[in-house]
This record gives C-alpha cells, structure tokens and sequence, in this order.
C-alpha cells in the first residue's frame, strides 16, 4: 500500500473532508495507515510559514489530523531520515538540510510538496473504509507535483467505465 495512491470514490462527491480527494500514502502497518492529500491547496505558501525560506511554494492540507504540522514529500533520495515510499518519493527527513538544498536550488519546486497535517486511519480503519467501498487504490503512475486541481478527474477518466462519468461531475452535484 505504501507509495500508491487512495482515491475518494466518487460516492464521496460533496464530502468536505475527502471529496475528490487524491491521498498519497507514505506509511502502513498492522496498527495504522498514513498519507497525504496530494490535490488540495490551502491559502498558504511556504514563505509565510518558513520565512526565512524565499521560495514561494504553496502548501497543502495533507488531511484533518495534526494540522498544525508541517509535513513534505520530495525526490531526494539522500536526505537524512527521509523514508522512503516508492516510485522515486520520499517523505519527511532533515529539515536543515531540505531548506539548504532548497536555498541551494538543488531541488525544483516540481520535486517538493509541503503539507499541513496528515491523513490517518487507525487500526482497522482504512480496511473497513476500503470495504465499504470509500476508496480505490491504484498504483501511483501520476506526478503528484503537477496539476493536483485536475487530479482526481485524471485518474476517475483513466479508470474509465462508470467512473469516467465522474470525472466531470460538479465538486457539489447538490447545488446544481
């Protein structure tokens, strides 16, 4: 599970917390799961909340626990403690070092992502959630740096079928 991606079924359509969400998923294990919403922007940018930090990139609300922390996902492969999710991704690690490499301009802003909180299910609870048909996991074939607004419709098009019905759906089908 770890490096693919969770979609939000489109039955979710409407759900503030998780409609058309696209979460990448950075950690599993037999007590817990956890990832990051990939495809939902805040009003933030980095520079507000690191300002010592002169790039602009924006931020991102990687799910509804912890938002008070600051997570990333990124493309080096040699940062300290970084872990490794696969499909040439890796989340958290020095971040001392990170802000070198980006003042440095050894990483683009097309290899970084910066998330407020995480998505994180307990024991059991993905599982369940998966079951009753919340979610579709798949494998990770996407850039998860570019076009995140136009995500969720990507993969439902891809996915083809009933779900490329969807992939053109209004945010909130109620209000139509």
């Amino acid at each position: 599970m770890i490096g693919k991606l969770l979609i939000a079924h489109p039955s979710l359509l409407g759900d503030p917390a998780f409609g058309r969400c696209v979460i990448l998923m950075a950690d599993h294990n037999e007590e817990s799961s956890l990832g990051f919403v990939v495809n939902q922007p805040t009003h933030y940018s980095l520079h507000e909340l690191i300002p010592e930090l002169t790039i602009d990139l924006p931020i991102y609300q990687g799910g509804p626990v912890d938002t008070d922390s600051l997570f990333y996902v990124h493309t080096l492969k040699d940062l300290p403690y970084a872990q490794a999710i696969g499909n040439n991704l890796f989340w958290g690690g020095d971040l001392e070092t990170l802000q070198e490499a980006i003042i440095k301009k050894k990483i683009a802003a097309n290899q970084l992502r910066f998330f407020l909180g995480y998505s994180g299910w307990g024991k059991g609870q993905l599982r369940q959630e998966y079951n009753e048909k919340s979610w579709l996991l798949i494998k990770n074939n996407y850039n998860i740096f570019e076009n995140e607004e136009q995500l969720w419709g990507s993969i439902m098009r891809d996915m083809g079928g009933e779900y490329a019905l969807y992939a053109t759906a209004p945010k909130h089908p109620g209000l139509n």
